[in-house]
Parts: structure tokens; sequence; C-alpha cells
């Protein structure tokens, strides 16, 4: 990765929740592996909300914004604890972006467009 300052481009806020240095170091860890897919990621937002209303299942939200060229991406998922929302949402917007790049290349590639449809479909 030939990216300096990544760190710069991830935006970390937590919503009802007191954000320590550690959680932002984990959060930013976990966020660099998205820059393996697209490298003209222009911002990645992840916001952590603990919500002691609701059960305790579904307690800590983690929300996933990545702006990028195109259409911009979201995601959000609930647990019962935030290291695991963060991990999960991570995997989640990777998921994302994997089947992106794997779109875009078939949109490139004519003759790939039938065995990526075929794996989708």
């Amino acid at each position: 990765m030939n990216r300096e300052n990544i760190s710069n481009d991830i935006i970390v806020s937590g919503i009802h929740l007191d954000l320590t240095p550690a959680l932002k170091q984990f959060v930013q860890e976990k966020a660099v592996r998205l820059f393996r897919h697209e490298e003209r990621i222009v911002r990645l937002r992840i916001e952590l909300e603990c919500d002691p209303k609701q059960d305790v299942a579904h307690r800590f939200t983690a929300k996933g914004h990545i702006a990028i060229n195109g259409p911009d991406m979201n995601a959000s998922v609930s647990e019962d604890e935030c290291h695991k929302a963060v991990a999960l949402l991570v995997d989640k917007l990777d998921r994302m972006l994997s089947r992106r790049a794997t779109l875009q290349k078939a949109r490139r590639h004519p003759h790939a467009k039938a065995a990526v449809f075929d794996e989708v479909g």
C-alpha cells in the first residue's frame, strides 16, 4: 500500500459513547484493510453508537460510510459488543468493495461478464 496518512481518510465518531484512544486505534487498524480493494477511497467515516434503551443483543451500532468515486457505500451492524460490531462492519464493507471491484472488472472485460453474473445469480 503506497498511501501515506491513511488515518486522515478515516473519521471515527461516537454517539452516546466515549471514544478512547484504544478504540479509535482499533477501528483504524481494522479499517485499513478496506483500502486494499480501492485506493481511491475519498473518505471513510465510521460512527459508533451506544443505545442503552435497546436490548443487550443490539446495544452497539456501527455505521460505515465510504465516499468513493461513483455511488457512496453505506452499511450498518448492531451487536452486543462495540469491538464485535466494528469487526463485522469492516467485514461487510470489505465484501461490498470486493463485489464492486469484481463487477467493475467484468465491465472492462466483456468475456468475463457471463462468469461473474453466474456467480452472483
